[in-house]
């Protein structure tokens, strides 16, 4: 249903990296099939995958998304030329100095701001600078995390009251204060830029300085859906005063396969090949294997992940970012061969929607990530959880202890920090949790309940449709 609002214009900013450039694009989508004029800011190198997600939409939306380019001076911020996108940084010693560098994209933007005159922006939370951009041309700025409601409520609550200070050692658990749900954590889980201020000075302080610019917005859009997390929703409204919208899973946007498999980067295979192989199998009978777009696993990691996948006896889909000339490095000798029917592995990008989607598909090994997690929880999709860094291990929580719809991947002396090896046993340990017996069968129907939820919300008068409704009209009101 278009609410025709043709004249209310809304520059979306995301961050340099696909996992806020793609559910960015999904948003933008949205907001077009409401008569929304959208534009999406990116880089020039970011601006052929954006292109090529808008192209293959056209067919669905009357509007058309325009895509305006700025230049982003790599080498004068001391990145490689030609780094435009977080998941390009050559290594994680300059994550630090790429997040900075992104600061020096605020005059371009502005300076778009004025020949645009858009009248609203929705931009990525690490763009503090974005609400005093806003503000400096009169318009709403809202802000847009890419993660959910419960992991901004815990992430919040241990930020205020650090009770991970208050235990003995890494492995003892604490109860997060003020959060619904009686959540317990430990402090080895806790985010690093939480648990280790001192040592994260730097990133600690863009965390600060894009929690005051929130602050200061106008409010917050959250790709998720009130019914997964109604609690965490209510108590980040109410007991932080922020508005805020759920509008999710913006994936849903996404109809028909060619849509579904321009998600992001061009596929390393064709997903009618990939869709073709899992016809072949029974129904929840595959596990899939993905670790995101940003995560990159040492080759002792690696090795014991297909050890586990081995033992498991699990037939899968295990996406890995090596080249086919680096996997002698690190893939026990003969796996392939003695895989050969039964697992299927993917160098490089993955149409993981398509993948998630198939009736095959009985678990997801997941680094919690929240895209990955989203569409897991749309498609019906138990998750066997591990997370790397961030708030990855929030995610976790919220999939295994609340939703009741994961397996943690328990390691060898509770490891499973990035830099460290989990076993292969830990995996297939979880593994035949995850995808064989009572307890499988069970959060998979629980699974499959919040998948009914998810489609239900993005439906006329759903949660999130009269979400996205409600935002707009309440800009149109306040901007035309």
């Amino acid at each position: 249903m278009n609410t025709s609002n043709p004249n209310l214009h809304i520059m979306f900013f995301p961050f340099l990296a696909y996992g806020h450039i793609i559910p960015t694009i999904d948003m933008a989508k949205l907001f077009t099939t409401k008569g929304v004029k959208s534009t999406i800011v990116t880089t020039p190198l970011n601006a052929s995958l954006i292109s090529k997600a808008v192209e293959k939409s056209k067919p669905n939306h009357h509007n058309v998304i325009q895509i305006q380019t700025i230049e982003f001076p790599c080498e004068e911020a001391g990145l490689p030329k030609g780094c435009e996108n977080m998941d390009s940084v050559p290594s994680q010693d300059l994550f630090i100095t790429f997040f900075k560098a992104t600061s020096l994209l605020q005059k371009p933007f502005e300076k778009l701001l004025l020949e645009q005159h858009p009248h609203c922006i929705v931009a990525d939370a690490f763009y503090s600078w974005a609400t005093d951009s806003a503000s400096k041309f009169k318009i709403p700025r809202i802000v847009f995390h890419g993660t959910c409601f419960f992991s901004l409520c815990a992430s919040e609550c241990m930020g205020l009251s650090e009770p991970h200070k208050n235990v003995s050692s890494d492995s003892d658990s604490f109860l997060v204060p003020r959060l619904p749900g009686e959540i317990k954590m430990t402090k080895k889980h806790v985010p690093a830029f939480i648990a280790n201020k001192e040592n994260s000075r730097e990133f600690v302080e863009l965390l600060e300085d894009a929690k005051e610019a929130q602050a200061k917005s106008y409010g917050v859009v959250v790709n998720s859906f009130y019914e997964l997390e109604s609690a965490y929703a209510d108590f980040y409204r109410d007991e932080f005063g922020r508005k805020a919208w759920p509008v999710g899973p913006v994936s849903l946007c996404n109809r028909n396969t060619r849509e579904k498999a321009n998600r992001g980067k061009e596929a390393t295979i064709d997903e009618f090949e990939c869709l073709k192989w899992l016809d072949t199998k029974k129904a929840n009978s595959v596990v899939y294997v993905s670790f995101g777009s940003l995560i990159n696993l040492p080759d002792s990691q690696l090795r014991e992940i297909a050890l586990g996948l081995e033992a498991s006896g699990q037939h899968f889909i295990w996406v890995v970012k090596k080249d086919e000339k680096g996997t002698a490095k690190w893939l026990p000798e003969g796996f392939e061969k003695r895989m050969e029917g039964k697992g299927l592995i993917i160098r490089g990008w993955a149409p993981q929607m398509l993948i998630l989607e198939h009736p095959a598909i009985g678990a997801f090994v997941t680094h919690c990530g929240w895209n990955s997690t989203l569409e897991a929880v749309a498609a019906g999709v138990p998750m066997i959880t591990w997370p790397i860094v961030a708030e990855q291990f929030c995610n976790e929580k919220l999939a295994t202890e609340v939703l009741e719809i994961g397996v943690a991947v328990e390691a060898v002396k509770g490891v499973r920090m990035e830099g460290e090896c989990v076993g292969w046993d830990a995996l297939e340990k979880a593994l035949k949790r995850g995808m064989v017996g009572e307890e499988a069968e069970e959060m998979r129907n629980k699974a499959k309940v919040l998948a009914w939820f998810a489609k239900q919300a993005v439906e006329e008068n759903g949660s999130s449709y009269s979400a996205l409704n409600d935002l707009i009209q309440e800009l149109a009101s306040i901007c035309l």
